[in-house]
């Protein structure tokens, strides 16, 4: 779901986030050191209190994409 201003929200992200994990079958733990963050970080994104940096939102990307998890949509703003 996008906001009126056509910007990612914090829920989409929470759940793109969430699910890429899962589908990755890493812990919390795992996934921060994977894409070069902290445990907190990934719970606080996971949690709706915070969003990935565009930096962070690439690593994700890539990760995906290693992953071949093509079908797992990435959000991005503008959309």
């Amino acid at each position: 779901m996008q906001n009126e201003a056509n910007e990612v929200t914090e829920q989409e992200v929470s759940e793109m986030v969430r699910e890429l994990r899962v589908a990755l079958g890493l812990t919390q733990e795992q996934f921060a050191a994977r894409i070069g963050v902290t445990f907190s970080t990934v719970n606080r994104w996971e949690n709706g209190r915070g969003a990935p940096s565009p930096l962070a939102m690439k690593q994700i990307e890539e990760l995906r994409s290693q992953a071949d998890l093509s079908d797992l949509r990435i959000p991005e703003e503008g959309e």
